[in-house]
């Protein structure tokens, strides 16, 4: 048995929720409903300008290492944070989560900060992201353990990191030593436009070394350019061994070695959709950790994206086991 069911690769970030209206996104140059990068001047002003928010560790491959672990999963996480007040609320928050973290932390007088991401979600429940990287675009491979790649049965890497120049290199790292010592690869694709950005290199990487690829609809038909959903996950089902396609309302594609079921949605009140797609990686990893089969590994996805959506915060605020139980999965 190896020390680490899933060791998560990302942005570390600290993640600043709050309400608002449509017009406060219209005000502040927000686009709804998708994630745009900003720089560190414009994270102050938009700030400075929100309401009443909370701060906690996130990032979206953090997001899902957290939801592993509340589940008992053995975890790790490998994220950089700056020596300052963010950096410390990161490293504090992930670890009582029970993910080991020890990234080593860029040093105080770096010129950039910890990560942030703020988070507006409007009555309609949906989530605009305004994203400043800070010192996660700084994540290169000398910040990836060896040790830790060897002892993972699986590596998640989250697609966002693509956006800095060191993050290629230090997953190309990552993936030689874990697929070395006999690991799996996973990866989400993030963003439809995460992919648009970088589409050759998720194409060549998705070929020659994923086993799993966790995406959106969207996502997957950024990534194959086509307007057709199934010709997208058939096109991704020649590619890698496991696809889990999500489609929101309408449930989850899944398919492994070719086989595909569609596993419905669990119903679910909608209060905030931020971190549906990262808890469902949560639950399907988890599920693939503990020998389930890919529709119960859909199931258990689903189940923790609708607890994801039933509260503001990408982080289970329900004992997942207890519903995983509820729903007859043992």
């Amino acid at each position: 048995m190896k020390k680490y069911q899933v060791v998560g690769i990302g942005n570390a970030l600290v993640d600043i929720l709050a309400h608002c209206e449509d017009a406060f996104l219209a005000d502040s140059g927000v686009e709804k409903g998708i994630m745009q990068l900003i720089d560190a001047d414009r994270a102050a002003a938009l700030y400075a300008r929100m309401g009443p928010a909370r701060e906690i560790s996130g990032g979206s491959a953090a997001n899902t290492i957290a939801g592993i672990a509340s589940l008992g999963g053995r975890t790790a996480y490998v994220g950089k944070v700056k020596d300052d007040q963010r950096g410390y609320i990161f490293a504090r928050d992930i670890r009582a989560q029970g993910t080991d973290f020890e990234t080593p932390f860029a040093p105080g007088d770096e010129k950039h900060g910890t990560g942030c991401c703020m988070v507006l979600v409007t009555p309609d429940a949906e989530r605009s992201m305004s994203t400043y990287l800070g010192v996660s675009e700084q994540l290169g491979p000398g910040d990836i353990d060896p040790a830790w790649m060897a002892a993972a049965d699986w590596i998640y890497l989250e697609g966002y990191r693509f956006d800095g120049a060191a993050g290629h290199a230090a997953f190309a790292r990552a993936i030689g030593v874990c697929k070395g010592a006999g690991g799996k690869v996973s990866v989400t694709l993030s963003d439809p436009f995460c992919v648009q950005r970088h589409r050759d290199a998720f194409r060549d990487m998705i070929r020659d070394y994923v086993d799993l690829l966790f995406c959106n609809e969207h996502e997957v038909i950024a990534l194959y350019q086509t307007d057709d959903l199934q010709a997208a996950v058939d096109q991704a089902a020649t590619e890698v061994e496991i696809v889990a396609c999500t489609m929101g309302p309408k449930g989850v594609i899944v398919c492994k070695n070719g086989t595909q079921t569609t596993v419905p949605a669990e119903a679910a009140e909608v209060v905030d959709v931020t971190g549906a797609g990262d808890l469902f990686a949560a639950g399907f990893l988890y599920g693939l950790a503990t020998g389930r089969d890919p529709k119960t590994c859909g199931r258990m996805g689903n189940i923790a994206a609708g607890e994801a959506i039933s509260h503001i915060g990408a982080r289970p605020a329900q004992d997942l086991s207890v519903l995983f139980r509820a729903a007859g999965i043992a």
